[in-house]
């Protein structure tokens, strides 16, 4: 089961502010962050033209936020270099989607922006 209009609207709010606040409007021809919505999957994405096919768009993942409805709680996830999700243990879970988008903005421990 996919979003309802309330939490579409929430997660435009909380995570496409985010992306857009990230990367400001001067780059955005070159980089930009957007997300997509899988099921109960809010993924944040990297876009950006290849750097040896400047024609060829890239997108790269980088972070997953996972609603988890029966908990009525959200998850936080990061990709490893073998394209598998891991869980991000340094923050189990929130009620909050802001504080996880705030989490991956931060990134006290690297995982997310290097």
């Amino acid at each position: 089961m996919s979003f309802n209009d309330i939490e579409l609207q929430r997660i435009k709010k909380e995570v496409g502010g985010f992306c857009l606040k990230r990367c400001p409007e001067y780059i955005r021809d070159k980089v930009r962050l957007d997300y997509k919505i899988d099921n109960r999957d809010v993924i944040i994405i990297e876009i950006r033209p290849r750097w040896n096919n400047p024609d060829e768009i890239i997108e790269t993942p980088i972070a997953k936020i996972k609603y988890i409805l029966s908990q009525k709680i959200w998850e936080l996830y990061w990709q490893r270099a073998n394209m598998k999700w891991v869980k991000y243990d340094q923050k189990k879970s929130s009620k909050s989607l802001s504080e996880l988008v705030q989490e991956i903005d931060s990134d006290p421990f690297g995982i997310f922006w290097g």
